[in-house]
């Protein structure tokens, strides 16, 4: 018995192209791709900045599907690249300029969602600090002995969903 997993259907084709409309086809539907997922990252980082992550995480899902099938495509085309060359130059130079356009506007996605998690690693480290300080006596025990130290937090709770 074979299980079929179902991918979604990719808006070009990944087969090697063999006429110049089919190779400006690829271009262009990768390039379309590509916009559409940039503009996803700039509205998340846009959103992240301005704190509101919960609504940033509910750009995953159309983030995660664009992200497969830009990478489907950028591998396709890098194998397909002497082909889409000498049938689309015009349009294979498109591709590469808006790649390398793409480059930075994802390094600063990621720079935004890096500080974003050490913020909330911080929060959350300095929260844990302040349960197992409260739970530390600043008296005597029993018969005049010094308390033991302090013990670890035991009760903290994290919401991880975004």
């Amino acid at each position: 018995m074979t299980i079929q997993v179902e991918t979604p259907e990719m808006p070009f084709s990944l087969e090697r192209p063999t006429s110049p409309t089919e190779a400006a086809q690829f271009c262009t539907a990768l390039c379309a791709t590509m916009e559409k997922l940039l503009n996803l990252i700039e509205a998340e980082t846009d959103l992240v900045r301005s704190g509101n992550l919960k609504q940033a995480g509910t750009l995953q899902p159309e983030k995660s599907r664009l992200i497969h099938e830009y990478t489907r495509g950028m591998m396709c085309a890098k194998e397909h690249a002497t082909a889409l060359g000498n049938l689309a130059p015009s349009a294979a130079q498109g591709l590469k300029r808006q790649h390398a356009e793409f480059q930075p506007v994802l390094r600063i996605n990621l720079a935004v969602l890096s500080t974003a998690r050490e913020v909330a690693n911080g929060i959350v480290s300095t929260v844990a600090k302040a349960v197992g300080a409260q739970q530390k006596s600043t008296t005597y025990g029993p018969g005049g002995i010094a308390p033991q130290g302090p013990r670890a937090a035991s009760g903290i709770a994290i919401n991880q969903s975004l």
